[in-house]
This record gives structure tokens, C-alpha cells and sequence, in this order.
């Protein structure tokens, strides 16, 4: 029986952690039963317990809270809706970053399995109902060029935004320029409208790569216009930690910077350099 095109052993091995039973995954993979269990056997996979099903809040994306708004954010730029499974996943390169979303979604915290062609930790939820939520967004598979920008109330907007530029935002080491890269044209476009209502400075510029897909950069440009940003979006505290694209983002401003250090100097809070 041989296997489906474009199926890889990472593939069989993340459907085996994510509860699928061995008769779902057959149809699905190309391989019978004691094939797929000899995958898990050259990977040293333990099978004598089969995996159970993972606990999640399955009514995350139904109620609005600052740590969902960015979570969502997060997840538009840097989250996978699976075409065959019912599940999702986030790929970040820090786990302290995926450990944050797993607490907030009250999940397990399942990782997909590392490889030679897959080195970026990923998160696994498995959860038909918060695939669904996550279409009540626009948020499909393949989503990269046509995801919407949500109907975020303007509450939560602030950590929306954060989400998104802790997924696809680019800060420049000096403080004067960000951007935010996306594929997805209107996606774009609003968050230009949403930089432009808070004040900002902010443009877009498009290229299209050699393949022929869009990337749309928009862009908040100034050492004021950059730490009035930070100030919008990290108002609510989410998360133990601080990335480079905070400093970065704050350095031209001593009262933020006086924060910053505030916060470095209790335990509790990191510097991470991995967003």
C-alpha cells in the first residue's frame, strides 16, 4: 500500500499526537495500520498508550479578553488551520511564547515533532469547535493571502495589534522604522487604517516575489511615533517577558525605557530575543 504523495513520517506522527485514531489516519496517509505504527516505531514514538484526547478551552475565541486578542494576532500571522485534521497550530521560534498561549487557551501542551526539515517548535490544539470560531473570523486554511483583518472591538484592538507584530513585525535596532509583512491585501490595508487612527505615521509599500506572490509591508516610521505605538499596545500586560522588539521600540522614550528596566529588575520578567 504505498504512501500518499507529499505525506511525511513528521505528518503521520503529528496526526498519532493529535488522537487520531489509526483508521482515520489510513484513508488519509496511504498506509495500513501496521505501517503506520512502524513509523512511530523508527521514531521511537511510544505507542502502548494511546495518546488521549487534549484539553483545551473550546470557548476561547468565543469570549474577548486581552490575552485572546493576542493570541488571535498571533495566530493570523503565525498560525496554521490544517486542512484534513481538526486542528490548528502555532509555530514560534521561543516555547516560552507557546507555553504563554497553551496557559491562556487552558491546552495541553502538545509540541509537533522536530525534524530535519522541520526545526521551529509548533503547537498543537485539537479542536473542531475552535477551527469553527476561527472561520467565524475569516480564518481558513491557506489563509496567508486573503485573511481578513477581525472585527476586533476597539477595547482589545491594542493587544490584537501586539499579537500581530509578536508574529509578522519587524522593529529596526535604531527605533526608527517598523513593519508589519503580510500576504494579504486587505489585511494590510486595515491595519494601515488602524495605525493612521492612532495617530501615527504609517504607510504601505508592495513587491511581489519571485514565485508571484504579494507581500504587503506596512510600515509606523519616527522615534516619536514609534514609543506612542508601544505605548498603545503594551498597556495591558500580557505575558513574564520583554522582546528586543519592545526595546527597540521604546528606546527613544526614557519613561518607557525606565519602565522597561523596572520590570527587568523583578525576577519574574525576562528579555527574550527570539521574536
Amino acid at each position: 500500500m504505498p504512501r500518499n504523495p507529499g505525506v511525511t513520517d513528521e505528518m503521520i506522527i503529528e496526526m498519532y499526537k493529535a488522537g487520531m485514531p489509526y483508521k482515520e489516519m489510513e484513508p488519509i496517509v496511504g498506509l495500513s495500520n501496521r505501517a503506520i505504527r512502524n513509523v512511530m516505531y523508527k521514531h521511537g514514538v511510544d505507542i502502548r498508550k494511546p495518546p488521549r484526547k487534549h484539553k483545551v478551552n473550546e470557548d476561547f475565541f468565543k469570549i474577548w479578553t486581552h490575552e485572546m486578542a493576542w493570541v488571535l494576532g498571533l495566530f493570523v500571522t503565525d498560525g496554521h488551520v490544517n486542512k484534513k485534521l481538526q486542528n490548528i497550530s502555532f509555530a514560534q521560534k521561543d516555547e516560552r511564547i507557546l507555553r504563554s498561549i497553551a496557559k491562556y487557551m487552558e491546552a495541553d501542551y502538545v509540541l509537533a515533532s522536530t525534524g530535519p526539515t522541520r526545526s521551529t517548535p509548533i503547537l498543537l490544539i485539537n479542536s473542531k469547535e475552535i477551527k469553527k470560531d476561527l472561520e467565524k473570523f475569516g480564518i481558513f486554511p491557506n489563509k496567508s493571502l486573503t485573511v481578513p483583518f477581525p472585527d476586533v472591538p476597539k477595547e482589545f484592538l491594542p493587544s490584537f495589534v501586539r499579537g500581530v507584530i509578536d508574529g509578522d513585525g519587524w522593529v529596526q535596532k535604531r527605533g526608527y522604522v517598523m513593519n508589519v509583512t503580510s500576504g494579504s491585501q486587505c489585511f494590510a490595508e486595515e491595519l494601515l487604517l488602524v495605525f493612521q487612527a492612532w495617530g501615527l505615521r504609517s504607510e504601505i509599500t508592495h513587491q511581489v516575489t519571485k514565485t508571484g506572490n504579494p507581500i504587503y509591508r506596512v510600515w509606523v516610521k519616527g522615534k516619536q511615533n514609534l514609543p506612542r505605538l508601544a505605548d498603545i499596545i503594551y498597556k495591558h500586560q500580557i505575558g513574564n517577558y520583554i522582546t528586543y522588539k519592545r526595546m527597540n521600540m521604546s528606546q527613544h522614550s526614557k519613561e518607557q525605557m525606565m519602565f522597561l528596566e523596572y520590570l527587568l529588575n523583578h525576577k519574574e520578567f525576562e528579555l527574550i530575543n527570539k521574536l
